[in-house]
């Protein structure tokens, strides 16, 4: 149950801070898409170094799928990490309507930082964009966190900059998903066109967790 709740708690922090970011710092500027992916990044690196040592940090669907796809956790685990991920973001999600309403600063992004298909050519273009961009994201994490070939102690900042460049390249196209959870609590509550567009982010990014998967298992097996 720790496990869990640490990847609840996790995803909310990613969930928050980022899309908070996000909200106040805009998206519509260069300064505001860098901070943005710091913001997303950094929050990874933290909590990596955090709830690493209790869940392993995935605090992201996706890399729960590619992990256990690849073996390394049962399937009754990964669905209480699933569950603790969704919670997470759904508290998420909840605390940045409420900041919204309470602070006099305006939501930029006009959603709750939740993401987006126009800027990508619609549902298809962001469809490619997040498997592509979830797929490199979550190979990074399965193979700096490989117990035999991994970075061992450095295998978090590595993930959090990745995540940080994979935000650089995103952020304009689809405002960066890769991770269902942190996606589905500032839809719900940003509703509208966010949330008819939620499937998306659930879907592309668990195809490119689940590829991601493969792939490593056959440079794994190769590499042996």
């Amino acid at each position: 149950m720790k496990k869990y709740i640490a990847e609840c708690l996790g995803t909310f922090v990613l969930t928050f801070l980022g899309c908070g970011t996000a909200m106040f710092l805009g998206c519509t500027t260069p300064a505001g898409v860098v901070g943005t992916a710091i913001a997303f990044g950094l929050a990874v690196v933290a909590m990596a170094y955090t709830i690493g040592g209790i869940s392993g940090c995935h605090i992201n669907p996706a890399i729960t799928l590619g992990v256990a796809l690849s073996g390394r956790m049962e399937w009754k685990d990964a669905c209480g990490y699933w569950i603790g991920q969704i919670i997470g973001g759904i508290l998420a999600g909840a605390c940045l309507l409420l900041v919204s309403k309470v602070v006099a600063a305006p939501d930029l992004t006009g959603a709750l930082g939740s993401n987006g298909v126009a800027n990508a050519g619609g549902v298809w273009g962001a469809c490619l964009v997040e498997v592509i961009a979830t797929f490199l994201f979550v190979i990074v994490v399965l193979g700096t966190t490989d117990s035999k070939t991994g970075a061992g102690n450095f295998a978090g900042l590595a993930i959090g900059l990745s995540l940080i460049l994979i935000h650089l390249v995103c952020i304009n196209l689809t405002g960066t998903s890769v991770n269902p959870a942190r996606s589905i609590g500032p839809a719900l509550f940003a509703g509208g066109q966010a949330l008819k567009d939620v499937w998306v982010f659930i879907c592309a990014p668990l195809v490119g967790g689940a590829l991601s998967a493969i792939i490593w298992k056959a440079i794994a097996c190769e590499k042996k």
